[in-house]
């Protein structure tokens, strides 16, 4: 019976989280919802990030990652069943990391595709990264 229960709550939170992927725009970054630029410190540095978003890198620029350390400062942010959204520059990374969030872990994520580069090419000025 125990392990039923735990099937069950399993099996509803995954049902309860979802996944979007959606095309950023100027008019989408600006509606308010929390924005996550999973980028490096280098890369918000050279181009500056979205006015307002929270910066916590995920993958460092070797390529590694620490999961529960960006799970850690993300909890500090949003709430699990919040939606929220993830950036990068291209959309490759937010892409892998919104499906694991979304899967494993049971948020309500949206992938915003093109990144920071699409945003631009639209004419969004981003703003300068402040440490």
């Amino acid at each position: 019976m125990h392990k039923i229960l735990w099937g069950i709550l399993i099996l509803a939170s995954s049902l309860m989280a979802q996944m979007q992927n959606v095309w950023v725009t100027p008019q989408f970054v600006t509606q308010g919802i929390k924005i996550i630029d999973i980028r490096t410190p280098g890369e918000w540095k050279e181009t500056g990030i979205v006015n307002g978003s929270h910066t916590i890198m995920f993958f460092d620029e070797n390529g590694r990652f620490d999961i529960p350390t960006f799970i850690n400062t993300l909890d500090k942010i949003v709430k699990k069943d919040e939606q929220f959204a993830l950036i990068c520059r291209t959309g490759s990374r937010t892409s892998e990391v919104s499906k694991f969030l979304s899967d494993k872990l049971g948020y309500n994520v949206i992938n915003l595709m093109g990144g920071i580069v699409k945003l631009q090419s639209e004419g969004y000025h981003l703003a300068p990264y402040k440490e």
